[in-house]
This record gives structure tokens, sequence and C-alpha cells, in this order.
């Protein structure tokens, strides 16, 4: 498995908050990118009210969606073959207690991905679990657009894009 760290990585990380029916977006440490604890220790230390998520767009490859919860948090990952090749991948599947996929690297290529965990992660905030699948299922966009299809969905694609500008992305 590579562990590469969060240095060599492209993508992002976001925090998103819904707070009093206001969304705000804001960048996450890029160690989120590369450590599952990490992602969702600076999460937990939101401290809101209101619904508080994480979005990580890894190396363009695949995204996550991260929803602390007191009982533990609520997780999905857009293609469970990335946890052949990225560490965060497979500590989301460790901990929704789904092996990684015995698939070798040199064939990801030939394997269409799946995606693993919650796909109704967001369903109480207007993501129906159908329609996370369609995102998810469409395997011809990158991970960025996946998440700026969930973000229009939902309703905070302006807030995203800010955040997204400020970072390069």
């Amino acid at each position: 498995m590579a562990a590469a760290s969060s240095d060599d990585l492209d993508g992002f990380a976001v925090a998103v908050v819904r707070e009093e029916g206001k969304w705000t977006v804001s960048a996450m440490d890029n160690a989120a990118l590369s450590s599952l604890d990490d992602a969702e220790k600076s999460l937990k230390q939101m401290r809101s009210a209101g619904a508080v998520f994480g979005l990580l767009d890894v190396d363009d490859e695949f995204f996550v969606v991260i929803r602390p919860a007191p009982s533990g948090s609520r997780l999905l990952v857009s293609d469970a073959t990335a946890a052949i090749d990225y560490d965060i991948a497979a500590d989301v599947l460790d901990a929704i207690n789904i092996d990684v996929p015995d698939i070798d690297s040199d064939d990801l290529d030939d394997v269409e991905p799946w995606e693993e965990g919650d796909l109704g992660v967001l369903a109480d905030l207007g993501l129906p679990d159908s329609v996370m699948s369609v995102i998810v299922g469409d395997t011809d966009l990158y991970a960025d657009e996946q998440i700026g299809m969930i973000a229009a969905r939902l309703g905070f694609a302006d807030e995203l894009g800010r955040v997204l500008d400020k970072l390069g992305h």
C-alpha cells in the first residue's frame, strides 16, 4: 500500500457546517487527505450545534465523506479500490469493517470502481441515498466534480467555490 504523505497528494479537504439554515465551508489541513484520524479530529473540533461533515478530494481520484457522530463517524468512500493505493481509503474501509479489495494494483485499470459506506450520510440534509448513488456511480467524473454535484444539490456550491478558489483549485 502506498503510504503517500499529505504533501504528495493533490486534492482538497473541506469542512462543511450547516447552522441555522446557513452553510459555511472552510479548508481543512492537508493532513486530512492522508489520515482519517486527522480528518475526524479536525471535524470534531468544529463544535457546531448544526450538521458538520467533511468532504475530501484525494488526489482527484476519489472522495470521502466524513460525518462525525458520538457513536462513531458515518463514512462514505466513492471508490473502494482506492484502498489498494491510499491509506485513507483503507482506513475508511477498516472503520466500516470492509476488507481492502484483493486486487493486484496492476489490474486496477480494468476494475470498475464501487463505493463503500453510508450512501445516506447526508440524507437528512437533502441528499437522499438514491441521489448520492447516482453521483458516486458516475465514474466519468473526477472527484472534485462529484463533490461539486453534492455541493450544488445541498446548496453550498458558491461557498465551496470560494474556498477552492482560495486554495487554487
